[in-house]
């Protein structure tokens, strides 16, 4: 397909996400709980249209380190939901927390957070193992479509990596990959980064849980925003929405001055892991469609992840690798004009791939 058409196709895929509300056919929502591993329930809502479309791939999201699923993906408010964004292009989506996040099951979390992170990427991807098994059964599909935020995307990769058989698409979006060593933020001699010895993850710091207030969530957003006015390039109702549902997400976050919601410290940790350039699965084992999306102003995934990541994916159906210009970490947030109309494009024309046999293509922006 040439260029030219592609980006057609692409404008024609974000036109249909951006139909007017009235426009807009009603969605069903429906939350319910998976069995997973060890006992475990995980939390699934399914967003779809009444009538879904059976030629689209059935699609997970699935949540980064901190914020889980609804408050990542599902904000009551316009422009706050790329499930609801999927669901009206006609796949039926599903929204997941991984254990210890949201409404599912959190083992360790109910006493002090003393002792080893909780919910490292091994339990992460038998998590979704079992939230993919259950979707297959109950949507017919053979395989399904992962997209995944930031951590999100690396269960995601690292789980299209063990049962290739089951994935159909991968989004990794915003995403580390253990490229090398070196980042301010999150590898060694970060704030991350035990003090003792700056080449180990700071456990103590960090514990099984970490406790996370709203104000927290705001500071990385808010200085990847390149401009002084923030409600320029994000909707404050958006903004307003995600802090609020990621408190809710823990039903005792009320109880702690401030309210507070936990998460677990196991994604902080294996992220040091990758940030000091530890690769942690291998993409070359992905034989899906692959997607990997980076925002130029992010502060979690570097240049180099897309790179590395982009030539380790030499089994992959096809590889599509972008750079969105001056987009921010929380892309899928921010206002259409500000990146979340090319992210939606993007990911609608890739989604829109059927399953292929053959030679991988590569393309990159």
């Amino acid at each position: 397909m040439s260029s030219m058409l592609q980006l057609a196709m692409a404008g024609l895929l974000a036109g249909s996400f951006a139909l007017p509300l009235q426009a807009r056919a009603e969605l069903r929502r429906a939350d319910s709980f998976v069995a997973g591993p060890d006992g475990s329930r995980l939390f699934v809502r399914e967003i779809s249209e009444n009538t879904p479309s059976s030629a689209k791939p059935p699609v997970i999201l699935l949540h980064g380190a901190r914020v889980p699923g609804i408050a990542s993906f599902d904000l009551p408010v316009e422009g706050g939901s790329l499930a609801a964004d999927l669901a009206r292009a006609g796949h039926r989506v599903f929204v997941m927390d991984a254990r210890g996040y949201g409404g599912s099951t959190r083992p360790g979390q109910e006493g002090p957070a003393d002792g080893p992170p909780l919910s490292r990427s091994e339990d992460v991807i038998a998590d979704l193992g079992a939230v993919v098994n259950a979707v297959k059964a109950s949507t017919g599909a053979e395989r399904v479509a992962l997209v995944g935020w930031a951590t999100g995307g690396h269960w995601a990769g690292m789980y299209a990596s063990r049962a290739p058989e089951n994935v159909s698409h991968v989004v990794i979006y915003n995403s580390l990959y253990g490229a090398q060593a070196g980042h301010k933020a999150l590898g060694p001699g970060s704030d991350t980064a035990d003090p003792q010895d700056p080449r180990r993850f700071n456990f103590a710091k960090f514990g099984a849980y970490r406790l996370n207030t709203a104000a927290s969530l705001m500071p990385a957003w808010d200085s990847s925003i390149p401009t002084n006015d923030k409600d320029a390039w994000r909707d404050p109702k958006v903004a307003e929405a995600y802090r609020s549902a990621a408190l809710a997400s823990d039903p005792a976050s009320a109880s702690r001055n401030p309210p507070a919601f936990r998460a677990p410290s196991g994604a902080m940790a294996d992220s040091f892991e990758l940030a000091s350039g530890r690769k942690l699965w291998h993409a070359n084992a992905i034989t899906a469609h692959v997607l990997v999306l980076r925002s130029a102003n992010d502060f979690w995934s570097r240049p180099e992840d897309v790179v590395t990541l982009e030539a380790d994916l030499t089994n992959a159906a096809s590889v599509r690798a972008v750079t969105i210009p001056q987009a921010t970490h929380h892309v899928h947030l921010d206002r259409a004009e500000r990146g979340r109309s090319t992210f939606l494009a993007e990911l609608g024309a890739f989604l829109a791939k059927s399953p292929a046999l053959g030679k991988p293509t590569r393309q990159g922006t």
